[in-house]
């Protein structure tokens, strides 16, 4: 190797330390800080569940919020999916009943390591369950719609609403919200994830899920930031609601793509 090839290689192996340095300090003092003063609060089996459930409620009672205020405020109403056709009162009583009921679960505890992750380490964690994610809910999603057992049976009760509203995110049989569950706890113990990162994914998970449902169409939503179509979100979800044997993936459009299921809302 030429001098100038050492001078290169050295160079490049100094920003990639530095560049790691960097990321070590972005998120290690917040998790010194959590595991010095939460360390017992982290660690209870009853923090995921907790997690999930707040951020899922937190997110719904948002929504819900719009969807009362939308019928006598324009400028909220205009970005509904479905803007001649109100979310009622006994809408959310029947949805937040089985919500409630579906949030009774418990999780074994969970190990807390004394470093955290990386930021490129978390964000590609977080993007690697979402990718797995995403290819089981495929299938699982495929097949209960083309066995009309399992589709009567197990996921029928989710099509009740063919207009989502962020309620309908979780209300679900016993056997899907297992389903799903099962798969979001173990897709990060797979991929060998900082639990720093598995929590990270459950927050975007239910973030994404509520989003799907919530029957707006956002500048800010997930479709409309992520380019080339590449991002169901949204407007595919509802077509889905419309349309039940199309757009059966979570997150991405790929597996529509390639299984010739994809379509595009009609709004």
């Amino acid at each position: 190797m030429q001098g100038g090839g050492w001078w290169r290689w050295g160079l490049n192996i100094h920003k990639r330390l530095r560049q790691s340095t960097i990321q070590d300090l972005v998120l290690q003092p917040v998790w010194d800080y959590l595991h010095q003063n939460h360390h017992d609060l982290l660690r209870s089996p009853l923090f995921p569940v907790v997690l999930s459930v707040t951020t899922y409620f937190f997110l719904v009672a948002l929504y819900t919020v719009l969807d009362l205020l939308a019928p006598t405020w324009p400028f909220i109403n205009r970005y509904r999916l479905h803007p001649d056709r109100p979310v009622t009162w006994p809408n959310i009583w029947t949805t937040l009943g089985v919500t409630i009921y579906n949030t009774l679960a418990v999780r074994p505890p969970t190990p807390l390591p004394r470093e955290a992750p990386t930021l490129w380490s978390f964000f590609l964690g977080i993007l690697g369950c979402m990718v797995v994610f995403d290819f089981q809910y495929y299938l699982w999603h495929l097949l209960h719609h083309r066995v009309p057992w399992l589709y009567r049976t197990f996921h029928a009760v989710h099509h009740q609403y063919n207009q989502p509203f962020s309620l309908v995110t979780q209300y679900l049989s016993g056997w899907e919200l297992f389903s799903v569950g099962f798969w979001a706890t173990v897709d990060p113990i797979l991929l060998q994830c900082h639990c720093l990162t598995t929590w990270g994914f459950m927050v975007f998970n239910v973030y994404v899920s509520t989003e799907d449902h919530c029957g707006y169409d956002f500048p800010w939503a997930m479709h409309n930031l992520v380019p080339f179509g590449l991002w169901g979100g949204t407007p595919k979800h509802d077509a889905h609601h419309q349309r039940p044997g199309t757009n059966f993936a979570p997150f991405f459009s790929h597996w529509d793509w390639l299984g010739g299921t994809h379509t595009v809302s009609s709004h």
